[in-house]
């Protein structure tokens, strides 16, 4: 299929520091593309060259094979002409204005009478179930019926690229999930193309067709949802989408085995990139791909077995956040409160446990100092809960 929307070559710098670097994006009509990554790894930059609120100093950008940036032959079409939708963190929408004139704003500008005068702002209303509110200004409307409106804004004109930057992120915990919901349903039914950054891995396995992963301005991996989950290619993606538990390992004359002298298959784990011959490699897994244990006869055969000291657990409802340390690892874990409830409460950090893991569940990668995976795997940690 050929892209119809397409970035090649992209560089946009602010002084001597490059935030997008030779940057390759194909965009497939229809499609809801995100680009997930942590802060400052140039997503919310690219989304702004696209949209033409950033000049480039490099590379092109082409829109349904039009080209809207060239930075060889001088060629910047400016945001307004682009006819795309945007949709902010912040919702940006006109204070003195009613919800009717924000949302009919675009068409305004664009001179589309007869869209306005046809009816299509009720219709963009009723998309965002936000009829009932044409009539109240946005101090009169709640975070979740701000940021539908502004939804229904970038969607009124019919543009060829629609264009979010984290429009969730402000919202809490379930208004985000419900308009994020509305969001996928909206582009199921209307298949409009869309680009959407996000530093939520779970809003990105939720709403994209494709997922492009930034680091340091580049695409560390762009693959499908479910590609991403089971096959990241780095240890920097596998940190990123919730495999918060690294667990370092090494090799003798036997195999491997973690830096506590535990040995490790990774016969049915799935390695990349470690040197045939190299010496010392780096596990990821889940919370939820880890199992607490009273004992090593409760370890189901073919696990590979891990002697802990608890940290800390909380409560979660219908299971415990549960932190151990094995030598100088710690690692989260899930545990069902129905079996585990119990020894929990009764137990105090520092108490010996046993934690097992099926092989299976293994990322190895080879052994980095790069210190942005560092940084990347302790965000990685502090949203283990969400990513479990």
């Amino acid at each position: 299929m050929t892209s119809h929307f397409a970035v090649n070559g992209l560089v946009k710098k602010y002084g001597e520091n490059v935030v997008v670097d030779d940057l390759e994006l194909p965009i497939e009509d229809g499609e809801f593309l995100v680009l997930l990554g942590p802060s400052g790894c140039g997503k919310t930059t690219t989304l702004r060259c696209l949209a033409g609120l950033e000049t480039p100093q490099g590379g092109t950008i082409a829109f349904k094979d039009n080209i809207v940036f060239d930075a060889d032959n001088k060629v910047n079409v400016p945001a307004h002409k682009r006819n795309i939708g945007m949709v902010f963190q912040s919702y940006a929408l006109w204070p003195h204005m009613t919800v009717r004139k924000n949302i009919g704003y675009p068409l305004k500008v664009r001179k589309m009478r007869d869209a306005l005068r046809g009816g299509s702002v009720e219709e963009a209303a009723r998309m965002v179930d936000c009829e009932g509110l044409l009539d109240r200004y946005p101090s009169q409307l709640s975070g979740g019926q701000q940021q539908r409106v502004a939804v229904a804004r970038g969607l009124v004109s019919r543009p060829d690229l629609v264009l979010f930057d984290e429009p969730l992120s402000n919202l809490d915990a379930r208004l985000r999930d419900q308009v994020r919901s509305q969001i996928h349903q909206l582009h199921r039914r209307l298949g409009f193309t869309a680009v959407f950054v996000t530093h939520d891995q779970s809003e990105a396995f939720a709403l994209g067709d494709r997922i492009a992963i930034m680091k340091a301005g580049k695409i560390e991996q762009y693959d499908e949802p479910d590609q991403v989950f089971e096959f990241p290619v780095s240890e920097y993606v596998a940190a990123f989408i919730g495999m918060a538990n690294r667990i370092e390992l090494r090799r003798n004359h036997n195999g491997w085995e973690t830096t506590t002298g535990e040995p490790v298959d990774l016969s049915r784990a799935i390695v990349r990139d470690v040197p045939e011959g190299g010496t010392e490699a780096v596990a990821r897994l889940r919370p939820d791909d880890l199992h607490l244990h009273s004992g090593e006869n409760e370890v189901p055969a073919g696990n590979i077995v891990l002697h802990a000291e608890l940290v800390d657990f909380e409560y979660g409802g219908r299971y415990y956040d549960v932190a151990v340390r094995t030598g100088d690892d710690q690692l989260m874990l899930r545990a069902p409160a129905t079996e585990h409830a119990g020894a929990l409460k009764k137990s105090a950090p520092g108490d010996k446990v046993v934690v097992s893991f099926a092989p299976s569940a293994l990322r190895v990668f080879a052994a980095t100092a790069d210190a942005t995976v560092d940084r990347v795997s302790a965000t990685a940690k502090s949203a283990s809960k969400v990513a479990s």
